[in-house]
């Protein structure tokens, strides 16, 4: 079992309010967020930029071990994620994250890199947390 963590500290109201988040390894520390960060663009990081990134990452990683395991290895790969958030009621929901891959992987046939990147989009722990529709485009670039 590993367990991770990250902290968030709040100040205010929540359109006018600012908070920071830091996470265990300080990659994130003190980093600030808020309304603004969430809606309006600013500067700063957001809850749902924070889970396209563990997507992606997450994904990723998990693509990774499944190539190893068929006894092949990525050239690169290049996973972005995006999550959708929208209006639900009185609130807001994470509805979507569209997974977009552009791979670079020797060896590989079209079939297998579809059911290794299946299998990786089933398969990763982010993916298993997300109640939320989860899509992949995925090209393999054979050049």
């Amino acid at each position: 079992m590993t367990d991770r963590h990250a902290s968030a500290h709040w100040e205010g109201d929540g359109k006018t309010g600012k908070g920071t988040i830091t996470t265990q390894s300080s990659v994130l520390d003190n980093n600030p967020y808020g309304f603004n960060t969430r809606f309006e663009n600013e500067p700063g990081t957001n809850p749902e930029e924070l889970i396209a990134a563990a997507h992606a990452s997450c994904f990723t990683m998990a693509l990774a071990f499944q190539l190893q395991e068929a006894g092949l290895k990525a050239t690169a790969l290049d996973t972005k994620s995006v999550v959708t958030l929208v209006k639900d009621g009185d609130g807001f929901k994470v509805t979507k994250s569209a997974l977009t891959l552009t791979a670079k992987i020797p060896g590989i046939d079209q079939a297998k890199f579809d059911e290794l990147t299946g299998n990786a989009k089933t398969g990763c722990p982010i993916s298993k947390v997300l109640n939320a529709e989860i899509t992949l485009q995925a090209t393999l670039d054979q050049g």
